[in-house]
């Protein structure tokens, strides 16, 4: 202790034990007094309590007071206490002067004094604003009759709220009888003082109490305290209650299970979960037409397991493991349906159009029948977005009657996602194809992976390589998942897979798999699509009923062609849903029950079609293409124009593909060897600067196939002859004049048809592909085979020479 706290310590006195601290008379109080602040909230008079201070800030003030040889010193509260000084317009004018007692504890650093409230104080002159601070007081009195009716009233008041707060807070019961040991509650002043004390109030509140002279006024500002700490009271406790409610009912479901397993053991029927986790692993093999080498592998894990202490980390690895080793259908199989009668009318119900497709499945079916089982295959649908190749994996398990599972490769970097985490890695997980027969419960479900055209490749692995293995009917009876560590059976499982294209799946993988080509639908299988399925399901989606909105097929045909050019159908299923939202909307605001859908109406529901009706190009040196897109056909008009005639030159524009600058090279070539054979003038090219175009400029083209419309676009221009009908060409051109085949056969008669371009010239090659269209897409449309370039000029230009059409 340091000579400083002993000198304060000297200078003060400590009552007796038992003997209550002597008040102070009024008039032997001193005019001065030191001032020290205290922070949280101010001190009343009658109020006894430690008071916290930092003995090297306010160990000078202490001493300054034991000098005095009275022992009273000046409390008053400041909201935030500075060691650096403060400033005399920091002190509220009233406070309370108290009696200091002796301190039970004190150090170098921190200690505290026990302070006894006397009376109000209010600051009238300050004499030192520096530490210890001094000032002139004079100590006002309450104001008001203690003995009115009024006063008692309120005071009775008081203590009612007091004795209700006793219950509430054992706390509350301490500080009354150390209230009741000093005071009289006949104290109306002091009275209200205590209960301000008792409260949780902020200082600022405190403070007016404390500054608050006359009595009545006082006592109802602590009244409305009093209450508002009961209410609060009140409410902690009944939070209390229900957490310890909570916790009881824990507690006691805790015990009985206890006590369940104790009377358990003693019955003799009692299972720890070491028991109950094998023997639901052993129940689950049950069975199971395990391999020799998986039945052994699950016995040795299982005998581990039983040996094993249930918090041990390894316990919990091993029953991971049995749980998934125990989930996979070993040797269950569902029966299939090959009834092809049965398969025909799910495939029709399900799918319009799509007939080439059908019978492939149809065929991979009926082989399925004669044989007597369906094994061995990997199928893959390619095509563009919206044309069903998703929905058809779907027909195909209900037409067998096999469990139908789907997940997308799309964006996979993760080989383990197909082959499985190791077991020793935390969070290990078996591969996909595990996943999917523990879900299906059977060993021959219909799995499809979708979008395998957009598998990644990362440092983690390459996912397309791990599918070699999974796709190859030669291999996947012993696949290896890694995490299983075991040999599982895919080859009785049926792979379906999708696409959109092929030149993104890596040619190994793609040799595994038979190519299905899904192309679009034409206007009128869209038709029948819109009016059998979308209408009906956006009808049930909506809530409307068939009666209450109706659609003509001219509207759905303006929707179609207007508003829905891409190759499947999803675009005219979001416009439909778009027609009916508007028509809910009328229907709401107009009160109409029913309303009717035609031609007229849907500009006004849908907005300006975003396609006019095409137009083919014609003119001089302009000649009409027929291309391959992702989205399905589409016309592509040639052009070509002579510039000047100031020098030769060839010029190309419209964002054209290496492969196609090529082609038009070709074209320009050809044309130039040959410009005799096909009338045209000799000196034509040799003076003229010639640009040929392909609109439009912003989409980027490439192929061979425009070779024959390049060459007969610069024929035009150098004969000065325009083609004069409808007509439009596809194929490649060879710079010896042969006209090679090319691929999107119908997809480009489709969007012939669109054009209302009648008559086709195709590659000779390409003539079977034609005659396996469906008859409603070869009607009306007359088609010349050429084998060369030749026959393309005399179909073009020598109409009355033409060949017979095909039909």
């Amino acid at each position: 202790m340091s000579d400083q706290e002993q000198t304060v310590d000297a200078e003060l006195v400590l009552p007796e034990e038992g003997q209550r601290a002597p008040a102070v008379a009024d008039d032997v109080l001193p005019d001065t007094l030191y001032l020290m602040p205290i922070p949280n909230r101010p001190f009343f008079p009658g109020q006894v309590q430690p008071v916290a201070i930092n003995p090297q800030e306010w160990g000078a003030t202490l001493q300054e007071v034991g000098k005095a040889g009275h022992g009273l010193i000046g409390l008053s509260w400041v909201e935030q206490v500075s060691a650096q000084g403060m400033e005399p317009r920091q002190f509220p004018d009233i406070g309370c002067v108290v009696r200091l007692h002796r301190s039970p504890i004190a150090s170098d650093q921190a200690g505290q004094f026990l302070a006894q409230g006397v009376k109000r104080f209010r600051i009238v002159r300050w004499l030192n604003d520096k530490p210890p601070y001094l000032v002139q007081v004079e100590y006002p009195r309450s104001q008001g009759d203690s003995d009115s009716d009024e006063i008692k009233a309120y005071a009775m008041a008081l203590i009612k709220e007091i004795k209700e707060l006793l219950p509430l807070n054992p706390l509350y019961s301490e500080e009354l009888k150390q209230y009741l040991a000093n005071f009289s509650p006949s104290q109306p002043s002091l009275l209200a003082d205590f209960s301000a004390a008792l409260t949780t109030a902020s200082g600022e509140q405190l403070q007016e109490i404390l500054d608050t002279l006359p009595l009545q006024s006082r006592m109802e500002k602590v009244l409305a305290l009093l209450r508002k700490e009961r209410e609060v009271a009140e409410l902690q406790g009944k939070i209390t209650s229900q957490v310890n409610e909570k916790v009881s009912e824990q507690q006691r479901e805790f015990f009985l299970r206890e006590q369940l397993k104790i009377i358990q053991k003693e019955l003799g029927i009692s299972k720890d979960d070491r028991t109950t986790d094998v023997e639901t692993f052993e129940a689950r093999l049950e069975g199971l037409d395990m391999p020799q080498p998986v039945a052994k592998r699950i016995e040795e894990e299982l005998q581990k397991l039983s040996v094993l202490e249930t918090g041990s980390p390894e316990y919990g690895v091993t029953r991971n493991y049995l749980d998934w080793a125990t989930s996979v259908p070993w040797g269950v199989l569902s029966e299939d349906n090959l009834e092809l009668k049965h398969a025909r009318q799910v495939l029709n119900e399900h799918h319009e159009g799509l007939e080439d497709v059908k019978k492939r499945i149809l065929e991979f079916l009926a082989v399925g029948a004669f044989k007597g089982e369906i094994a061995g295959s990997i199928l893959l649908l390619v095509g563009p977005p919206g044309v069903g190749k998703t929905s058809i994996g779907h027909s195909v398990a209900d037409a067998l009657g096999r469990k139908f599972y789907r997940f997308s490769l799309g964006g996979m970097r993760d080989e383990a996602e197909i082959k499985g985490h190791r077991r020793t890695y935390i969070g290990a997980m078996p591969g996909k194809f595990v996943q999917a027969l523990k879900e299906v419960e059977v060993a021959n479900p219909v799995i499809m992976l979708d979008e395998i055209d957009k598998i990644g490749a990362s440092y983690q692995g390459d996912p397309a390589s791990a599918l070699l293995e999974v796709l190859d009917p030669e291999q996947n009876s012993e696949f290896l998942d890694h995490y299983l560590d075991l040999r599982v059976d895919l080859s009785k499982v049926l792979f379906i897979c999708t696409a959109n294209q092929l030149d993104t799946i890596p040619g190994p993988l793609l040799d595994r798999m038979e190519v299905t080509r899904l192309s679009g639908y034409v206007a009128e299988e869209k038709l029948s699509i819109a009016r059998n399925h979308l209408w009906p399901k956006q009808l049930q989606r909506h809530g409307l009923q068939e009666d209450q909105l109706k659609i003509n097929d001219a509207a759905l045909k303006y929707v179609i062609d207007s508003y829905c050019r891409e190759a499947g159908v999803r675009t005219l299923e979001k416009q439909i849903a778009r027609i009916m939202r508007k028509s809910i909307v009328r229907i709401m605001d107009e009160g109409d029950t029913r309303l009717r859908v035609g031609k007229k109406d849907i500009d006004e529901l849908l907005g300006k079609p975003p396609f006019q009706p095409d137009k083919p190009v014609r003119g001089l040196g302009v000649a009409t293409g027929l291309a391959w897109t992702a989205m399905g056909g589409a016309t592509l008009p040639v052009e070509s124009s002579q510039i000047h005639t100031l020098n030769r030159g060839f010029k190309l524009t419209g964002r054209l593909g290496e492969v196609m600058k090529e082609s038009a090279e070709i074209a320009y070539s050809y044309v130039i060897a040959h410009l005799k054979d096909y009338g045209c003038d000799l000196d034509f090219f040799d003076m003229s600067m010639v640009h040929l175009h392909v609109p439009e400029g912003a989409t980027p083209k490439d192929g061979p196939s425009a070779g024959i419309t390049m060459a007969t676009a610069l024929v035009s221009l150098a004969r000065k002859e325009r083609i004069r009908r409808p007509l439009a060409m596809t194929g490649e051109l060879t710079l010896t004049g042969q006209v090679l085949p090319v691929g999107g056969i119908r997809e480009k008669v489709i969007a012939a048809r669109r054009s209302k371009i009648m008559e086709l010239i195709l590659p000779h090659g390409n003539r079977r592909d034609f005659e396996e269209l469906p008859d409603y897409l070869r009607e009306g449309i007359n088609v010349h085979f050429a084998r060369n370039y030749r026959e393309v000029f005399e179909y073009v230009f020598h109409e009355h020479r033409r060949e017979k059409s095909l039909h």
